[in-house]
């Protein structure tokens, strides 16, 4: 599409109806710690809590405009693009389908009713969800609103660039903007690069949903064989075909942020302005504070976007834990010990006056002790690298926990740990399992009694997802049958049998 036409397409979309200009608010707390001057948008304060309800109203609104007849509208969505659809068409006055997927949580779907739309259950993703929503679409005469790959839905998403441009009339730098699907990131990136092509796009993702960075590498789509689920917002396995074509010229940079790194930003946004954000809300500032940390940027300015505020409170628990973890604010370390009176203490001795943020220790034999140590820094990795320096000059073997997932997910909830002598030929898995009812039990079939669980650990973080620790007594000749049944799951699991968290703590 020609800029000029893009442009007009933005210009002429109709979003306030439902939703409203929201304000550009000066984060002065971590612009003095970055150096930088860095704002924030405030999609979190629509009334979906999310920017979502702009390009569904759009879209819905140019249906009707092309169909006066449309008796209704369907889509497949487990989240926010739900809610903005279910709002856009009770304003508008027609009926609103909503397919969701099994793992979709109750809050959810609740929200959703609460806007007068019909919520239908199906499918265990949102692929399969989507594929039953287009099916329903033919056979009952509905317009399907896609969640991002249509140009009225980018055009929709596109009017917050032209509100931040208006609300910040002198040089912007930079701006960081979230990429799921794209709908968001094309609109915006569309309306910019035409209006002042001299501000950089900079696409950020979790780095375990990197779909478009991946694409952009690649040069072509590409199908991610499974995403993380902690910013379900924007855990998409491929871009879409539409916003790809148009961002792969536009994106001037394309990077990825781990689920540390969203914590800490969802946490720098709360001190700031006392706004909790959903993960994928946070995602753009866990990406501006890496850019800026890794080109060393000073004075410039920033922009960086909540886009959304969907967040099941229990999921704060998790948050809070790991935001120390991607600020570099505690290291966990596993560290061994002599196993005599006052060892410990000279242990604390050689921390310091640092904080001990977690300690877990475990009898190993008569000669040692196993401790999984939190330790707070004020420092980062320097601190920590000097730390762990020391300790081993004083011939303390240790070992870094502090990027270790299954240490951060299960071990330090279990340590203490270790089998008796009657376990043998134990191999250990990591499995991430869809919160939904018969979901473990299913597994538990399928599985029969070939294999005996020596080992279980699961701690629900309020996402759609659960993580699950399990040990596996499998003899060496069933290693591949094992193996096969595994592979058959539609499970994503990972092999932690040789973790030096396992080795150290649980084995």
């Amino acid at each position: 599409m020609r800029p000029a036409k893009f442009l007009e397409k933005v210009l002429t979309a109709r979003v306030y109806d439902v939703a409203r200009e929201t304000p550009l608010d000066h984060m002065s707390r971590i612009s003095r710690r970055l150096g930088n001057r860095v704002w924030l948008k405030r999609e979190d304060l629509q009334p979906v809590f999310s920017f979502k309800c702009r390009g569904a109203f759009n879209k819905i609104y140019r249906e009707l405009q092309s169909n006066p007849e449309l008796t209704g509208v369907i889509t497949a969505s487990a989240g926010n693009h739900a809610q903005g659809v279910a709002l856009s068409a009770k304003k508008l006055g027609i009926e609103a389908t909503i397919v969701m997927p099994t793992t979709t949580p109750d809050i959810k779907v609740s929200a959703v009713k609460a806007y007068g739309a019909k919520v239908l259950i199906k499918g265990d993703n949102f692929d399969a969800a989507k594929d039953f929503s287009l099916d329903l679409a033919k056979k009952e005469g509905l317009a399907f609103i896609h969640p991002f790959d249509d140009i009225d839905v980018i055009a929709g998403q596109g009017t917050i660039a032209h509100e931040i441009i208006r609300q910040h009339p002198d040089k912007i730098d930079a701006i960081f903007i979230p990429v799921g699907g794209g709908g968001l990131a094309s609109g915006m990136a569309g309306f910019l690069k035409t209006v002042n092509p001299d501000i950089k796009i900079i696409a950020v993702e979790p780095a375990d949903a990197a779909s478009f960075y991946e694409a952009r590498k690649a040069g072509r789509r590409i199908k991610l064989k499974e995403v993380g689920t902690f910013a379900d917002g924007v855990a998409v396995r491929q871009v879409g075909k539409l916003t790809f074509s148009i961002l792969k010229d536009l994106v001037d940079d394309a990077i990825t942020v781990t689920t540390d790194q969203i914590c800490a930003a969802i946490k720098d946004t709360f001190e700031d302005t006392r706004a909790i954000c959903e993960p994928a809300g946070a995602v753009s500032l866990a990406g501006l504070k890496k850019y800026v940390e890794s080109k060393g940027l000073k004075g410039k300015t920033l922009v960086a976007l909540n886009s959304g505020a969907n967040m099941n409170f229990d999921r704060l628990r998790h948050v809070s834990e790991r935001s120390e973890l991607g600020e570099d604010r505690e290291a966990l370390l596993a560290v061994q010990i002599p196993e005599r009176p006052g060892s410990f203490r000279q242990f604390c001795k050689l921390i310091g006056k640092r904080s001990i943020t977690e300690f877990n220790y475990r009898y190993a034999d008569a000669r040692i002790a196993r401790v999984f140590a939190g330790i707070q820094l004020t420092r980062g990795v320097a601190e920590k690298d000097k730390l762990i320096k020391m300790l081993k000059a004083k011939d303390y073997p240790v070992v870094d926990m502090t990027d270790n997932d299954l240490a951060i997910l299960h071990t330090r909830y279990m340590v203490g740990g270790h089998p008796g002598g009657d376990v043998t030929n134990e191999l250990l898995y990591r499995f991430q399992f869809p919160e939904k009812p018969g979901a473990l039990l299913n597994f538990l079939m399928k599985m029969g009694t070939r294999w005996n669980i020596s080992l279980f650990h699961y701690r629900n973080h309020g996402s759609n997802f659960g993580r699950i620790l399990m040990g596996f007594q499998v003899d060496k000749p069933d290693y591949r049958a094992f193996r096969e049944f595994l592979d058959g799951l539609d499970i994503p699991h990972w092999d932690e049998t040789e973790n030096a968290a396992y080795e150290l703590f649980l084995k």
